[in-house]
């Protein structure tokens, strides 16, 4: 007799018609794995081998950029003419197998555009990020640059399903461009792109109305959002709640639910996991819960799910769809295939001490920056490695890949 599935291992419809094989993705992380032209490399192709044969669901990549010229990180993939689709279709061959799903996330760095990438970031407004003196001043962008933007999208997600991706998402959270729209922390435009939240959503809602007229109904959109910046004056719920709805109404397949931005990095560090949040291990469920009443979008929250008892319970409960982990991929070579075997009950972050109080989000980056990079050399993981070497590192690799 077949065993019965449990809610994590089953097999879950997108509205387009897609299905993904089990509940279980592999939230995006930055690679930093590019070549010097922003290509694709051997080390990406082995990576995404590895993570589709290790048996989720769900694989969204990290950043890839829709303009060169402004990068999350100087090692970002860039996708924005035709001249590279060959190299992505050999990593997007390798990010298939066994039934994986597998989705471009397309994204723009605007004013967090570090100065090893530029030093004429781009925003809605002329307002700096100020962290450790990393980021340049931004120009506040004109209608034409925001037109641009807005084109750029539609060409990259183009782009990507051309090279084969199963499906794309776009980035709209942790401050980059388009939260950057979104928050009037960072949006202080008094035109049609600024001021009331139907304004400063105009942008992300454009792009995605486009994406599905150009990729068709049956092709599978995901959009991640910020259910808050936790930044007094910034987005806030009832922004957020906004945005869903409308997002509802122009169709898309899987909304991801996140939280933060580099000034405060809710999405990375250990600062919201407290109180009753921390018990019920995943930090922005609540707001799912929210979303669960007001809209049919499927949800996949990240951030804080490490208990399989508690994820089987979740979906179970039909609070998600979805569950989203990143730092699981990078603490246990053989996850998620040990969690839905059952093998492996519950996964940990890594534990290690770090004094620098204003730095500790930058050697945690590093950290596990460093654990991508050895599983993509086909390398054991080094969970010892220490977190002031992954500073330092992480910063050389930036200068060199930046200005060398």
């Amino acid at each position: 007799m077949k065993s019965k599935l449990t809610p994590i291992s089953e097999e879950f419809e997108l509205p387009c018609g897609v299905f993904i094989k089990n509940r279980i993705a592999k939230a995006a992380m930055t690679e930093r794995l590019a070549n010097r032209k922003q290509q694709v490399t051997e080390q990406l192709c082995s990576l995404y081998k590895h993570w589709s044969s290790n048996g989720a669901g769900l694989l969204i990549t990290g950043n890839i950029m829709v303009d060169a010229r402004y990068k999350e990180a100087s090692a970002n993939l860039v996708l924005e003419n035709e001249s590279s689709i060959s190299l992505f279709k050999k990593m997007v061959k390798n990010g298939t197998h066994n039934n994986t799903q597998l989705w471009a996330q397309i994204n723009h760095a605007g004013r967090q555009s570090s100065i090893f990438s530029t030093f004429k970031p781009i925003a809605p407004s002329a307002v700096q990020l100020k962290k450790l003196m990393l980021f340049a001043k931004p120009k506040a962008m004109s209608i034409l640059e925001i037109n641009e933007v807005e084109d750029r999208f539609v060409r990259t997600a183009f782009l990507a399903k051309q090279a084969g991706f199963t499906g794309v998402q776009v980035h709209a959270a942790h401050g980059y461009l388009l939260s950057q729209f979104l928050s009037p922390k960072t949006n202080q435009r008094n035109d049609a792109y600024g001021g009331c939240i139907e304004n400063r959503a105009r942008l992300l809602l454009d792009i995605v109305s486009r994406l599905r007229k150009e990729l068709g109904k049956e092709y599978p959109i995901s959009v991640k959002l910020n259910s808050a910046d936790f930044q007094k004056g910034g987005f806030n719920e009832e922004d957020a709640l906004f945005v869903v709805k409308k997002l509802e109404e122009v169709k898309i397949d899987l909304l991801e639910i996140s939280g933060g931005t580099y000034e405060n990095i809710v999405f990375l560090t250990e600062r919201y996991k407290k109180g009753s949040t921390k018990k019920r291990e995943a930090y922005f469920l609540e707001f799912a819960k929210k979303i669960r009443k007001e809209t049919k979008i499927p949800i996949m929250v990240t951030g804080g799910f490490r208990s399989l008892n508690f994820c089987n319970k979740v979906l179970e409960n039909q609070e998600l769809d979805i569950i989203g982990f990143a730092r699981p991929f990078l603490m246990h070579e053989d996850f998620p295939k040990s969690f839905i075997e059952n093998k492996e009950v519950r996964v940990n972050d890594a534990a290690f001490d770090f004094k620098i109080k204003q730095m500790k989000d930058f050697a945690e980056a590093g950290f596990y920056d460093y654990q991508i990079h050895r599983l993509a050399k086909n390398k054991r993981l080094n969970l010892n490695y220490n977190p002031y070497l992954a500073v330092l590192r992480l910063t050389m690799n930036e200068c060199l890949k930046g200005w060398l």
